[in-house]
């Protein structure tokens, strides 16, 4: 009886133990899905610290003041910081136009936080800076493997061209089929992709305008590959035949 009782519990054990590994691979998954660590340390001194981000292409120098009285980060008296400083490695004259584009809406975001020093006046604030510039980071990132897509295989969707200008976008839209040809601008931010973005329209052949894009993009909902998922409705809304 004992026996029995003992391979029951045994049982139960590698249930639990199957259902906690399973709920592990689980949140590992989440975490792998929503890891916006786009940082990379290069340097830690008692001076300073140095940050890469976006293929080395950005670099943030912390320079460190005197320890904080009755302070602890990472069990050492925390520090004082004196700045933080983000400046670009891109080399805008070789690099192609979306990744210009990317390094502007980062900047862009940068400059729109005011002074970084004080928002982030002690160490154990620099997790909370790391994180908020990863995000972004991360968004636009994505936002530049998003026309890379599209200047690639735009064709698909009947987008001829992809031009990019400062921080505008411009698709020219071209079809026999709905006898159709319009060029379509929007205006990026930072806040991309979790807002709508602004746009303007100039009709070439047909009659799609601004109405009708309209129309479909408010059924565009923001969000994660935005750019993307625009350009794929209008084709499929209106591209596919007579208007």
């Amino acid at each position: 009886r004992e026996l029995s009782e003992m391979d029951a519990e045994d049982e139960l054990d590698l249930a639990e133990m199957e259902k906690l590994k399973n709920t592990e691979m689980a949140c590992l998954e989440i975490l792998k899905k929503y890891d916006f660590t786009e940082w990379e340390l290069m340097e830690w001194s008692e001076q300073q610290a140095v940050f890469n981000f976006l293929y080395d292409s950005v670099m943030l120098t912390v320079v460190f003041g005197p320890p904080v009285d009755d302070e602890f980060f990472a069990a050492r008296p925390s520090r004082s910081i004196v700045s933080l400083d983000f400046e670009s490695f891109l080399d805008e004259e070789q690099a192609p136009p979306s990744s210009c584009l990317v390094q502007k809406l980062i900047f862009q975001f940068i400059e729109s936080q005011g002074c970084w020093q004080k928002k982030y006046p002690k160490l154990c604030y620099l997790p909370q800076a790391l994180f908020d510039i990863s995000l972004v980071v991360n968004r636009c990132k994505i936002l530049g493997e998003e026309l890379e897509f599209l200047q690639r295989w735009g064709a698909k969707f009947q987008l001829l061209e992809t031009d990019i200008k400062d921080t505008e976008v411009k698709l020219l839209f071209s079809s026999s089929v709905a006898f159709a040809k319009f060029e379509l601008t929007l205006a990026l931010s930072h806040d991309y992709p979790s807002a709508v973005l602004p746009f303007r329209v100039q009709t070439h052949i047909g009659n799609i305008g601004e109405k009708e894009i309209a129309a479909v993009l408010c059924r565009v909902p923001a969000g994660h590959h935005y750019l993307q998922r625009t350009v794929i409705s209008i084709h499929q809304n209106l591209l596919q035949g007579p208007r």
